[in-house]
């Protein structure tokens, strides 16, 4: 089992990077947003509020949840009303996902399931927590950072509006499994740096821990 753990705040340039180092290595792809992001629009199609952890607890069972992953390719994730991809970034969804994903027993089923997939097969794996919670074990930690100012531009350019500031206090306080930097993860800005600098300093630091590429 390979697992590349890339974290960060929101709008750091995690998912370019994950992408792009996934390709190059020939490695599965698995933003863990999208699976937080799927259980919050489900929980908003099915009337379940955040502010009732116990009936969000019970209904995750019944949601299907399953994510795809193959090699060179972002991860598909499917529940059982299969959400259309480009649902996940609505604004209600943008407004609750940091809510749904503070609750212990939605990281639980989450986690789960992110586990299972890094077990069957290597993966570049991005999010808040996946090398302090999810795979603490793995070597390759990387965490990617920008200024608030960068992150919150770049997701003005994409035309959503994400309260970049509200989302990191609400990911860095929650008491579950918060965003922060994991021991021994390599830590790069990427205020100033194109997504091809990036991607050669993220790929010289995994070569320098003996992870070859293809």
């Amino acid at each position: 089992m390979t697992v590349i753990a890339i974290d960060g705040p929101a709008a750091s340039g995690k998912s370019s990077v994950s992408r792009r180092i996934a390709a190059t290595l020939g490695f599965a792809v698995v933003n863990s947003g999208a699976l937080y992001r799927a259980v919050t629009r489900e929980m908003i199609l099915r009337g379940i509020d955040v502010s009732h952890p116990n009936d969000v607890e019970r209904e995750l069972p019944h949601l299907g949840l399953v994510c795809e992953a193959e090699p060179g390719a972002d991860c598909k994730v499917r529940t059982t009303t299969s959400i259309d991809g480009s649902h996940l970034r609505d604004e209600a969804v943008n407004a609750l996902v940091s809510g749904y994903a503070a609750l212990p027993a939605v990281r639980r089923f989450v986690n789960a399931e992110l586990h299972r997939v890094g077990a069957t097969r290597p993966v570049v794996m991005e999010g808040r927590d996946i090398g302090t919670a999810v795979f603490p074990e793995t070597p390759f930690k990387i965490y990617i950072d920008a200024s608030p100012e960068v992150r919150s531009a770049r997701r003005a350019r994409e035309g959503l509006n994400d309260r970049i500031s509200e989302r990191d206090r609400l990911d860095s306080s929650r008491t579950a499994d918060p965003l922060r930097v994991a021991a021994g993860a390599f830590v790069l800005d990427t205020s100033d740096l194109d997504l091809d600098q990036v991607c050669a300093r993220v790929m010289d630091h995994l070569a320098s821990l003996g992870l070859p590429s293809r």
